[in-house]
Order: C-alpha cells, then structure tokens, then sequence
C-alpha cells in the first residue's frame, strides 16, 4: 500500500499596513538603524493598529485569502490548528476564533504553542491526520501579534518583532510530492534564557506583574544566540543526512527569521549559497510563527512542483526543528 503524504496545496499570507521603521525607533528608544542592521538585519517590521485586534485577525486574513486561492469551501475544511504564542485570550484557543470568523463550521480546531518552531510542529501535527488517511484537508496557521509581548522601552526586544501570519493548505498528495520527513527538539532547561515571566499559573497577573513589566518577552541574547546558531544548523544538516540530500538536491532553505546570523550559519553548513535562501527579515523582523508562512508565500511564483524545500526554526522553550518536503504545486500558476 502507497504510503499517503500530506502535502501543501496552497499558501497565503498577511501583514498589517503600518510599518514600524528602524528610523522610527531611533527616536522610542537608545539605539541606530545601523546598529540594528549590523546585529540583526531588519530595517522594519509591521504591526497590527486598532482597538481590540489580535492575532486572531493577522489569521483571519491569512485563512480568507488561503480559501480564495484554492477555491475551498469552508465547510470542507476537517481541522484548523494555529501556532502562535500571542493567542487572543488564555482560551478559547485562536484556532476557534478564527474558524469561526472565517465561517469554518465542520472542523475542530486548536492551538499549538512551541514559541518560534510552533509552525513546524504545527505542519508535522497536521500531517499525521492526513497521513492515516482521517481528514482530507487541514488549516494551518501562524500568526503572532508581537507588538503586544514587547516593551517599547527596552532596546534589546523592541527591534526584534513584528506582527504578521500566514496559513497552508494541507491535502493528501497524489503522487510523491508532500512531506516526506522531519525532526523535532525541545530542551526544557532553555526555558530561562527566553520566557514571558508573569500571565501563567505560576505567577498570574497582578498589579505587581504589570508594574515589573513581566508581561513582556524576557530574552538573554548571547545564550539564545550561541543555542540556535548551533542547533538550528545540526537539525538541518541531520535532515539532510538522514535523506541522502546533498547541497545541490534542495533547492530551498525556509529558515526562521530571527536573525540574519543565524540564517546565515546554517545556509553555510548546509553547503546553499544565499540564493538558495528564502530571506525577507529586513522587512518584517521576527515575526515568531509568521516568518515560515509568509516566506513561502512571498516566494510562491518561484516555487515549483517537485522542489526539495527544507524548513527549519528554533524557538523558546528551547523549540528547535526541520521539514524537509517536496513542494506539491506550480506556484506561478496560481494567482496571488
């Protein structure tokens, strides 16, 4: 029996329309556009603006634009799981939300919460649904409002984020395209170098939370950079090792955009020159969840059937991981 894959057959995504440039900043906080440039390589980002908006609207238009391109019926649709660490409220689940504002009525959904690898775990989860051949077509999404966890005043984290999202498609493939395999690492220990400090069980909200502005990203930058230059390289090589692929067989690297460092580190340790790199992170910084999404999305018309696609991401928690799949569709012969 031919062993069923679940493949991405159509990808969307979105980002709000105010953008935070990095001259802007100089004027918020003690910091230059070069120095940002120089440690991370975003020039800007953007974020969402208005009363109430969440994350739940970044998915939203991700997921409306997703069934618009494929031509999907809401009421197909058997799962919808969303990646995010900014989920509109402690519960319901976003993935509820969003169903619900997209008119998804068949499906149950929920979220998934691995920091910045969430959108891998999120496809690998999805996938096995497919695979055994229970669903037929599954939504995945990630989306983070980071403007939201982030202290405007505090220079090392202020640079750093964006809001934005995107969503997939997952079907079953009718050939050997899809995903073929993946790995996935936690490291519980890291927890200490990158957390949110207050709004969980162990220290819920209080009037002394929100004064100590525990309720912002709390990051150690050298510990978390030293971490996920090495490991988000030894899962992307393993990968490939562990698929015979060699240098010239992939013909993408979807790395998470966290930093240019990084990005860079692990495209050389896989033997890609920079062209073989999907990098928008000038644009839109660290969008957590978002940034896999919404590079598939930018470099859709390049992609093409059969391209060997690796994806890779490392996150709090500490989150790490890699995908590697064959890219399922023609993306110049879908309209944007």
């Amino acid at each position: 029996m031919t062993k069923i894959r679940a493949a991405i057959k159509g990808i969307h995504a979105w980002a709000p329309e105010y953008v935070l440039t990095n001259k802007e900043l100089e004027k918020m906080v003690d910091t230059t556009d070069e120095w940002i440039m120089t440690r991370t390589g975003i020039k800007e980002r953007h974020i969402l603006k208005g009363e109430g908006k969440g994350t739940s609207d970044i998915g939203t238009e991700a997921v409306k634009g997703l069934l618009k391109k494929t031509n999907t019926n809401p009421d197909d649709i058997d799962l919808v799981i969303c990646a995010t660490v900014t989920p509109d409220m402690v519960y319901p689940a976003t993935a509820n939300i969003i169903s619900d504002k997209v008119g998804i009525k068949n499906a149950f959904s929920f979220d998934i919460n691995a920091a910045c690898s969430g959108f891998l775990y999120s496809l690998v989860t999805a996938s096995q649904f497919i695979e055994t051949g229970k669903y037929k077509k599954v939504i995945v999404v990630g989306a983070d409002k980071m403007s939201s966890v982030v202290d405007y005043t505090d220079r090392t984290t202020c640079v750093l984020f964006g809001d934005a999202g995107g969503a997939v498609l997952l079907e079953p493939s009718e050939d050997e395209n899809g995903i073929i395999d993946s790995r996935l690492y936690t490291d519980g220990s890291g927890r200490v170098h990158l957390h949110q400090k207050a709004g969980g069980s162990v220290r819920p909200a209080s009037h002394e939370t929100v004064d100590n502005k525990e309720h912002f990203v709390y990051q150690e930058g050298q510990p978390v950079f030293k971490f996920a230059v090495t490991r988000m390289a030894d899962v992307s090589v393993e990968i490939m090792e562990r698929n015979n692929l060699k240098s010239e067989d992939i013909s993408w690297l979807v790395p998470h955009q966290a930093n240019m460092r990084i990005i860079d580190a692990t495209a050389r340790r896989m033997g890609l020159e920079k062209e073989k790199v999907m990098i928008n992170i000038e644009r839109y910084g660290n969008t957590t969840n978002g940034t896999i999404p919404m590079c598939l999305h930018e470099w859709q018309d390049q992609l093409k059937k059969g391209d060997n696609l690796v994806l890779a991401a490392f996150g709090g928690g500490f989150t790490w991981g890699a995908i590697y799949l064959k890219w399922a569709f023609d993306g110049k012969a879908v309209a944007k």
